[in-house]
């Protein structure tokens, strides 16, 4: 969750980590540090509590460290509080070897134990400076830094991306993973090391997705992999299509506001992946129409906005397909023990490397199931494992609160549905046609609210000191409502929930009370005279009402005190319309309360621990 850099070149280190600490600060963090390899051959660390900035500042912007060899990292706090003292990197005592580490050493407190046995003292609370003495101690036992790392590995429980920098070893950075990410990159006789793309990809566009257990040793103009047996192995080297532009805001004042306006692009270049002379094509998903006939059940695990996504793709998969879908959890999924059949799991993730959803692959392919991806990031471990993999072309995706990726999610899984259903007979070719236009017909439709967002911006306004506002909605109406709390709760810390509006009378309604801001969902044309009834119904109880409606749902407007239209479209794809507004809410409102937008205090982009 937190942020590893690694440089080794012709440049000083220093402001090239910074530099690549700042392109991860959307992953979520308390403090900052820096190890640099001096020309004089000794480690030179620099630590700080709280944002980049400060560390910026003590190092006045790298300059105050000089080599060109080190390591960087944005740490969240697990063990121990956010300190500088608890800030990465960490050091064996006599401070010739630094490592800095993301994840969770489970068996780090027995581990500790063992160390200070054997004389080691520990001036940190961290299980990351345990994970270093105890590659100090294998180093000094052994005299080979591949052989301390692999002993490292075989003795910890856990996650983990660790790099470590060695005084013996003053042109190298040593670097181990295990289910958490980490990129190699080489560029002209430099070498970068990194938890994400962004970081690195200013430099370079060529990178090595490192695998679990497996060795990196970055050298100048290059890089060696090993095994733990310390045995060479070969990668091939991946080009990333994204340029250093869509990292970068563009001229917008924040990530998310830029990411927003990316949805009518990134739809249409989602689309593009699987859209082919005027039909679904998924053979580069790896999925025959063979294959798609023999499916008959799904199962869709994800966790936060990718759950949400699997909850659209169960509404209307089911209805167009007929093949029974259930959506899971992952966090859930992984421990419950589930009755699985001869059931696909589809498993949804932005970054490819959320933690419980890698656990539920992993226990899907166990079971003998076959496995589907839907992610974002080529290369990632989700997508490294699954039998199938469907890449969204979302690009970076930077802000933590996710909008454009989710949007690309829910195209996949509109595309999968209408093929599902082609292919199981339920579905005739003019039906087929008439649903390809409709998606077809998306990013314009996207484009169009967009360019209605100043509706929303002042509705946000009239409504910024609200202090509970719920969502309501039935049927796919209420996937959208779950997604659009989750926005406004992530960033503008009101509080709110989601509920499927038939669920009102069954307790909530007791939470209804004068000022209370309720927002329905009303586009599902069979179920919009329910849904009004329940939002009407809260009315009369002091709340202020609002409601997010096709534009041909007739309402009776003077009975609710803000309506947004928005276009018509097939009902199986209109959430991807109706949450438009809902993210230009949770955005407006978290500016005016004054919050941080792209990085939400408690929040991280994505979720590599339990």
């Amino acid at each position: 969750m937190c942020g590893i850099v690694g440089y080794l070149g012709k440049k000083q280190a220093a402001p090239v980590l910074l530099d690549g600490l700042r392109k991860l600060e959307y992953r979520g963090y308390d403090s900052a540090g820096l190890a640099i390899m001096t020309p004089e051959g000794e480690i030179d660390i620099a630590k700080a509590k709280g944002r980049l900035k400060v560390l910026e500042e003590l190092t006045r912007g790298g300059k105050s460290l000089s080599g060109v060899c080190g390591i960087g990292h944005t740490r969240w706090a697990t063990h121990g509080e956010p300190s500088e003292n608890n800030a990465h990197p960490h050091c064996n005592d006599e401070k010739t070897i630094a490592a800095v580490h993301n994840g969770i050493i489970e068996n780090y407190a027995e581990l500790k134990e063992k160390l200070t046995r054997k004389g080691y003292n520990f001036y940190s609370q961290t299980d990351t400076e345990v994970a270093t003495k105890l590659v100090d101690y294998y180093y000094k036992k052994y005299g080979d830094p591949i052989r301390a790392i692999s002993e490292f590995a075989l003795r910890v429980r856990g996650s983990y991306a660790l790099a470590v920098i060695n005084k013996d070893y003053p042109d190298s950075i040593f670097a181990i993973r295990k289910d958490s990410p980490m990129i190699v990159g080489v560029a002209g006789g430099d070498a970068f090391l990194a938890s994400d793309v962004p970081a690195i990809l200013k430099y370079t566009k060529s990178v090595y997705y490192v695998d679990n257990m497996q060795i990196a040793r970055l050298e100048k103009g290059g890089v060696t992999f090993y095994n733990l047996d310390g045995e060479e192995v070969s990668k091939e080297i991946v080009e990333i299509s994204w340029d250093a532009e869509a990292a970068e805001k563009g001229g917008y004042e924040h990530f998310m506001l830029k990411e927003i306006h990316e949805q009518p692009k990134v739809v249409k270049d989602t689309l593009n992946y699987i859209y082919r002379n005027g039909g679904l094509d998924f053979s580069e998903v790896g999925l025959s129409d063979g294959d798609f006939k023999k499916i008959n059940g799904i199962v869709v695990v994800g966790c936060g906005s990718a759950y949400h996504a699997g909850v659209v793709m169960q509404y209307v998969t089911e209805d167009l397909a007929r093949v029974p879908v259930r959506v899971e959890l992952a966090s859930e999924f992984r421990y419950r023990n589930p009755v699985l059949t001869d059931e696909l799991v589809i498993a949804i993730s932005q970054s490819g490397e959320t933690a419980d959803t890698l656990a539920a692959v992993r226990a899907a392919r166990e079971k003998g199931l076959k496995t589907l991806a839907i992610v974002n990031v080529v290369g990632s471990s989700i997508a490294r494992e699954a039998d199938y993999v469907f890449y969204t072309k979302a690009g970076p995706e930077i802000s933590v609160a996710t909008t454009k990726a989710y949007s690309a999610q829910l195209i996949a899984c509109y595309a999968f549905a209408i093929k599902l259903a082609k292919l199981h007979g339920q579905i005739d070719g003019d039906y087929y046609a008439k649903l390809l236009k409709e998606l077809l017909s998306l990013p314009e439709k996207i484009e169009y609210l967009l360019s209605r967002k100043e509706l929303i911006q002042k509705f946000a306004a009239k409504t910024m000191d609200r202090n509970d506002v719920f969502f309501i909605g039935r049927g796919t109406d209420y996937a959208v409502c779950i997604e659009g709390s989750l926005k406004l709760k992530e960033i503008s810390y009101v509080h709110s929930e989601a509920y499927a509006a038939g669920e009102l009378k069954h307790g909530t309604i007791s939470l209804i009370e004068d000022g209370t801001l309720v927002l329905g969902i009303l586009t599902q044309k069979n179920l919009v005279e329910k849904t009004l009834s329940n939002l009407i119904e809260t009315a009369s109880r002091g709340a202020l009402i609002a409601a997010i409606a096709a534009e041909s749902v007739k309402l009776s407007e003077n009975s609710l005190d803000f309506v947004f239209r928005i276009p018509d479209s097939d009902e199986h794809f209109i959430a991807s319309l109706a949450v438009i507004p809902l993210q230009f809410f949770a955005y407006y409102l978290s500016v005016l309360r004054g919050n941080d937008v792209d990085k939400p205090r408690n929040l991280a982009k994505s979720v590599t621990v339990e």
